[in-house]
């Protein structure tokens, strides 16, 4: 097995153990950090499969779903297909700190499950095609 592959495997299991825990949270009720934990396991999804594809460490320096959709989809256009996951993006900070909300605090302001389901749905595309993409037979 090449370093690339065994780079991508290794971000590829971690991204699904978190949403599996952030599927966890959602169900607790515990809406922000899951939201939060969704955005991760897409966003190192989309790593794995980089790393497997271009194997690079520059994208490593991003932590947006966006932007690492875009070099996913330069290189395989069924990627195309989760652009919605982009949404994951506005889960990164403000889910965290209270200064990323205004007159706000995440614990409390994060606090739809319709909000969160939808998350846990589209962190779950990108992992389900990613899966497909670096390990077929799993």
């Amino acid at each position: 097995m090449k370093n690339s592959e065994r780079e991508a495997k290794r971000w590829f299991t971690h991204a699904r153990d978190e949403f599996t825990d952030a599927d966890e949270l959602r169900k607790r009720n515990r809406f922000y950090i899951a939201l939060f934990h969704f955005q991760q396991a897409a966003e190192k999804a989309l790593k794995a499969f980089l790393f497997m594809k271009i194997n690079s460490k520059e994208i490593l320096y991003t932590h947006s779903i966006a932007d690492l959709l875009e070099i996913a989809k330069e290189v395989d256009e069924s990627f195309k297909t989760i652009e919605d996951a982009k949404k994951l993006d506005k889960y990164y900070i403000p889910t965290r700190y209270p200064n990323g909300l205004p007159g706000s605090v995440p614990s409390r302001f994060f606090n739809d499950p319709k909000e969160a389901e939808e998350a846990m749905q589209l962190a779950q595309s990108v992992i389900e095609l990613v899966q497909g993409k670096i390990n077929p037979a799993q």
